[in-house]
């Protein structure tokens, strides 16, 4: 591999797993995480420290253009992950989510142009298409964005995709469908669910329980992040990361409470509920392009990557993170 490779947003869920892949996989790695004054590199310091050590750190913030150029000197490969995401904490704080996610891809795309980067690839969501009008989803589905959050990502992404058309940049769109597995943040169904489970709850506070979503365990994403960059024919493309199949929000609380305490049961915390026109309803992704165009396959099933998610918060030290009885927006 020997590429020089960065990685924005990697002291977050995804992106801190997106180091280890790409460590293992022999790539040379710098981590771009968000600066603070403690030093804190967020999850990755929880990784071993032979580890830590071989990972280059540049801490910044990607809405500096400055800090941004400074980061990408030398790189062949930027995986741009760094974002907001909650959906909720977008409706009264949108004006964030356009500098972090709007501005902070600009930044990133004409760092890329300046400095000739070899491949960027810019992180989507799939909250990008809304509620699906057909399925599986694929990427010719239109978009709809039903909160400032996914507004945000979809200017994102056209801007990422002018960048390719108007200067012939290697920018490839990777949309991941919905990633969960250790280290998820707790604003997610899935560490929301399992913390109040473990933590003894008997009545598991949950929000509409109607939409499904496709699941994708967080090794198969990065895999699917670290193959695409791999492949030239991907450069120009949107790009899905998704299992192909559903389940519902209400049937993925049931099987984790079986799978933890059969005895507890799900109640309506109004609080969780979104706006009827803001919830996306129905999310079932299909990854038939990502097979085509490259070599990836899945990993885990869902039982395998709930069983493994399930074990990591079973460990104390993780578990003691999470404030269970908060709802985190």
């Amino acid at each position: 591999m020997n590429k020089k490779v960065l990685i924005t947003g990697a002291d977050g869920f995804i992106g801190s797993h997106l180091v280890e892949h790409l460590l293992e996989k022999g790539y040379d790695v710098k981590a771009f995480v968000l600066y603070n004054s403690f030093n804190a590199y967020g999850w990755l310091d929880t990784l071993p420290k032979e580890k830590l050590k071989q990972i280059e750190i540049f801490s910044g913030n990607v809405c500096d253009p400055n800090g941004v150029r400074t980061a990408m000197e030398g790189v062949d490969i930027v995986f741009h992950l760094a974002a907001l995401i909650a959906i909720p904490y977008s409706y009264h704080s949108p004006d964030s989510y356009i500098d972090t996610n709007i501005r902070g891809t600009l930044n990133i795309l004409q760092a890329a142009r300046q400095l000739n980067t070899q491949r960027v690839l810019v992180t989507s969501t799939s909250e990008v298409y809304g509620t699906a009008q057909y399925v599986p989803i694929d990427e010719k589905h239109p978009f709809q964005g039903q909160s400032p959050y996914s507004a945000t990502k979809i200017g994102a992404d056209r801007l990422a995709e002018s960048f390719y058309r108007s200067f012939e940049m290697p920018i490839t769109i990777v949309r991941p469908f919905n990633t969960y597995g250790p280290r998820q943040s707790a604003r997610a169904v899935i560490p929301t669910i399992i913390t109040q489970l473990l933590n003894g709850e008997t009545e598991i506070k949950l929000g509409d329980i109607i939409p499904t979503r496709d699941l994708l365990f967080v090794k198969d994403t990065v895999k699917g992040f670290e193959t695409i960059s791999r492949f030239d024919n991907t450069i120009g493309e949107e790009i899905n990361i998704a299992t192909q199949s559903e389940i519902s929000v209400g049937d993925l609380a049931q099987k984790l409470i079986d799978m933890i305490n059969p005895n507890a049961k799900i109640i309506t915390d109004n609080q969780r509920v979104r706006p009827s026109n803001s919830e996306v309803y129905r999310l079932f992704g299909s990854n038939e392009k990502l097979k085509r165009l490259t070599d990836w396959q899945m990993d885990y099933s869902l039982d395998d990557g709930l069983k493994a998610t399930i074990e990591w918060f079973r460990q104390e030290e993780n578990l003691k993170k999470y404030k269970h009885e908060i709802y985190n927006v």
